[in-house]
């Protein structure tokens, strides 16, 4: 079910959201649920809730009548969190750790 997800994100989804310089990708299938991670500028943007309920939902759900729901996946991505350690510890950015 993943894959079919996938692909319905990326053939119908991602095209309109490329639009705004966004994308979205599934982070999880559960239970009959999708829950959507929003990303590039559509990640920060205060209306993603909105665009998940209104277009993501409508293409998913339309395509495959097994998934019962999808939601915002508002996690914060792990590649994010080790971003902002690399910065906090000085490994990117510039800091000089020299004081």
């Amino acid at each position: 079910m993943e894959d079919r997800i996938k692909a319905v994100l990326r053939e119908k989804v991602n095209p309109v959201l490329a639009d705004h310089f966004g994308a979205a990708e599934l982070s999880s299938f559960r239970d009959g649920i999708a829950y959507i991670r929003m990303t590039g500028a559509c990640g920060a943007c205060p209306s993603a809730q909105y665009t998940v309920e209104d277009v993501v939902r409508a293409e998913i759900m339309g395509a495959l009548p097994e998934v019962v729901d999808v939601k915002l996946d508002t996690s914060v991505s792990d590649d994010l969190i080790d971003v902002a350690r690399k910065i906090l510890s000085g490994e990117i950015g510039g800091r000089d750790k020299r004081g």
